[in-house]
């Protein structure tokens, strides 16, 4: 077998299973355990899979969100940074709510290596409303993940509507993690789309502790449909570009800043 054709069945196969390992892999392909480990090596390169000390787990790309432009991709190391940092915030037992959106898919994705979340004892809990995250993250044992119904939004795979709210409604978080289309200290976090803004609007309600996750392009400006109050948000994870000023104006509304 070509080693294209063979990457592409590896791929297929970890789709199904979520989880292989070096020995496992070699002996279905008819190959030796060395071409396996450079098959996950070279696949875990171009983020197709996840390697692991012996083998791989199953990477979300195939999920990702369509909104991703050009412009929007140029911020993913950043993006992948600030979700590390989020990550870390999260402890084992948790209860976590995500939205929708690049940036907090990024953090799902950082969850999922989180060496503290690994073990999953306890078992930590996801919240979302985004289809991408919940696909992704359900074949992942150490998280229960709860999806929100709704109707879904194409561009970003987020369900919207009465029937997300009735589900967010009965539900506490110990952790909501946003991802806005802006936020700004007179204007709060907000997005761009008033739907959207309901629901996350919903999920900070029923959180102890909110978490703007947001690269510094989106601070100190403001979209369409508020999401929350300044007031209301603990703390803003964001990537080292964000301008003093603008880190001292969210400190001094008494809001954590994380700059990654």
């Amino acid at each position: 077998m070509a080693h294209d054709a063979r990457r592409r069945a590896l791929l297929e196969l970890l789709a199904r299973e979520g989880r292989l390992d070096v020995e496992e892999a070699a002996a279905v392909m008819g190959v030796s355990a060395a071409t396996i480990r450079r098959d996950f090596d070279r696949l875990a390169a171009q983020q197709l899979l996840v390697r692991t000390r012996g083998g791989a787990l199953a990477s979300g790309v195939s999920h990702e969100l369509p909104l991703r432009s050009p412009a929007t991709a140029g911020r993913t190391p950043h993006k992948r940074r600030i979700a590390r940092a989020v990550a870390a915030l999260v402890a084992p037992g948790e209860v976590v709510g995500l939205t929708g959106g690049t940036t907090t898919t990024e953090v799902a994705r950082a969850l999922v290596l989180s060496p503290a979340l690994a073990g999953g004892t306890p078992v930590t809990t996801l919240v979302t409303n985004a289809l991408n995250i919940a696909t992704e993250l359900a074949v992942r044992p150490q998280f229960k993940i709860v999806l929100a119904g709704g109707v879904a939004r194409p561009r970003s795979y987020e369900l919207t509507g009465p029937l997300a709210g009735s589900v967010l409604g009965q539900i506490a978080l110990d952790v909501a993690v946003l991802g806005v289309g802006a936020f700004d200290t007179e204007h709060g976090a907000t997005t761009h789309d008033e739907e959207e803004a309901g629901i996350n609007r919903l999920l900070c309600e029923r959180a102890d502790r909110v978490v703007v996750a947001a690269d510094s392009t989106k601070l100190g400006t403001r979209a369409f449909a508020r999401i929350c109050p300044t007031a209301q948000v603990n703390t803003l994870v964001t990537d080292t570009a964000v301008p003093s000023a603008t880190a001292a104006r969210f400190r001094e509304a008494g809001v954590e800043v994380l700059a990654v």
